[in-house]
């Protein structure tokens, strides 16, 4: 029997009276203080990353269920999280964000159930998941139900790593178990001025109660991004950040067995790179900026740099070449001579993985010295942490490029994607040095009771010197026995990457089955 038209009308009313509660969130008074703090509402946040109108929002209707401490009478649809579909410069996503106009943005049962439900439909789509983050970490009025409602949260965002694409962004205050499943995305973008990350609430930790320190400085975007490692960009504001997860999309795919985007590039894939001849200092001790080969290399000199604040003496990030995107891993001289170090070896062993996730091709740029010694490094377990940056390159199964500029030394040439770990193309410009170690070094181990005996020891050193380079010290050692594929001229660099990538875009590595490899976490 049909619904007579005035019915039609009462039930059209309700439903947009009840659409119009769920976007009202907390409540005015809440949405203004919010704003008067210099962030936007969950609603504003989710316009600002879409492209306009292609927002469709899931379980809006949601509540809690929690009949203690009265909270039966403070309802709220949407249960403090915004959930939805929508486009972002054409690319499908999924995305949510927290409100903290209700119960201060916390984790309630409900709340983590629609981000956990989101997060299985973004997986089966196979689809990117962006997830804005600004709450007070697990609703202390649920008890246990919201830390089991943010267990299922954090198993479904785990079986989606690896799968598809995922992004946090960090606009305001993220405490306790939340900021776990923050850190679980691919990217995680913290706000310069608001976003700050605890595990521990700043209420819990002596030094802020103590007023030692401050939140921002406990858990901020400065220290996150220079210290801790978690937060691989900053954002100067809210804009900014919506702007990143754009550019950082361009770079990858939808999900784990779709390749890249490829972009029509001005720049000539033939194009020389001039202004890499006689960048290699004639003192092989003397500094450069590894920043300048990067950019002259890649196309129309971009390149997206992340963690640019922590372990520096590493770079990784996306470029193109001939409009396809690679990661990059780079040493960089100026820092620590371009030695490897703990936090330098998980920085680019976790950006390697990602990108193995992603099917996109690895460029190393290897000036390196080796693994910096120490007590600190040592007993801070360099071994352990040095060997997952070998095993990230060893087990990517993605095309593999290497240009050795300079220095390639002992353990650290072999963890920095050598032949022998299967590099597909291995390239070293004539100023390269592959060797055990560095000449003077060698010499001072394998001549010292020669040095002890000579009439003039530094005359002898001097010549002992020469002659380890002439024997070790030049690519083409490494040329001849077929550890490196070529020595090219530096201008050529750019032609023969992208010449390179043409032949290894079809690239398919099999590997022998088994659950999973034990990279020494």
């Amino acid at each position: 029997m049909p619904v007579p038209p005035s019915r039609r009308s009462d039930l059209s009313e309700d439903l947009l009276f009840r659409r119009q509660r769920a976007a009202a969130g907390g409540g005015q008074a809440k949405v203004d203080a919010l704003r008067a703090s210099g962030r936007r509402t969950a609603r504003e946040r989710i316009e600002s990353l879409l492209d306009e109108d292609s927002f469709v929002e899931v379980d809006s209707f949601v509540t809690h269920r929690n009949d203690e401490f009265n909270l039966h009478t403070h309802l709220v649809e949407g249960d403090g999280v915004v959930c939805g579909h929508g486009t972002v410069d054409g690319r499908r996503i999924f995305c949510f964000a927290q409100d903290f106009s209700v119960f201060g943005g916390s984790m309630g049962e409900m709340h983590a159930l629609k981000i956990a439900k989101l997060a299985e439909m973004s997986e089966r789509a196979r689809i990117p998941l962006v997830g804005i983050w600004d709450g007070g970490g697990q609703r202390a009025h649920d008890g246990v139900h919201s830390l089991a409602g943010t267990g299922e949260l954090l198993d479904r965002l785990v079986a989606c790593s690896g799968r598809i694409p995922m992004f946090s962004l960090i606009l305001g205050p993220v405490v306790g178990v939340s900021s776990l499943a923050a850190g679980l995305a691919d990217f995680v973008i913290l706000g310069q001025d608001h976003g700050q990350l605890f595990l521990s609430s700043p209420l819990e930790t002596e030094e802020t109660v103590s007023g030692e320190l401050t939140p921002q400085e406990l858990g901020g975007a400065d220290l996150h991004a220079s210290r801790s490692g978690i937060a691989c960009l900053i954002a100067a504001d809210e804009d900014d950040a919506t702007d990143i997860v754009s550019e950082l999309l361009s770079f990858l795919p939808d999900h784990c067995m779709a390749e890249p985007p490829i972009f029509e590039s001005s720049d000539d894939p033939e194009r020389s790179c001039d202004s890499l001849e006689g960048l290699i200092p004639d003192d092989t001790n003397h500094p450069y900026d590894i920043r300048k080969v990067i950019g002259e290399v890649v196309d129309d000199s971009h390149f997206m740099e992340l963690f640019e604040t922590y372990a520096d003496n590493i770079i990784v990030g996306f470029a193109r070449l001939e409009g396809s995107t690679v990661g990059i891993i780079a040493n960089q001289p100026k820092v620590l001579a371009g030695c490897l170090d703990i936090d330098a070896s998980i920085k680019a062993a976790r950006f390697i993985r990602t990108c193995d996730c992603y099917n996109i091709p690895l460029l190393t740029i290897v000036d390196v010295p080796g693994f910096l010694p120490g007590t600190v490094q040592e007993w801070g377990g360099i071994i352990r942490h040095g060997a997952k940056l070998l095993f990230a390159y060893a087990e990517a199964t993605v095309p593999k490029m290497t240009v050795v500029t300079r220095k390639a030394y002992g353990g650290a040439y072999l963890a920095m994607s050598c032949k022998h770990l299967r590099s597909d193309y291995n390239v070293a410009w004539p100023t390269g040095e592959l060797a055990v170690m560095g000449a003077e070094g060698a010499v001072n181990i394998i001549h010292r009771k020669q040095l002890k005996v000579a009439e003039d020891p530094a005359e002898t050193h001097k010549e002992l010197v020469s002659e380890y380079k002439r024997k070790f010290g030049d690519p083409y050692v490494a040329a001849r026995n077929g550890w490196v594929d070529d020595v090219i001229e530096p201008i050529d660099t750019r032609i023969r990457l992208i010449r390179a990538l043409r032949l290894l875009r079809n690239k398919r590595e099999w590997t022998p089955p088994k659950k999973h490899g034990n990279i020494p976490l």
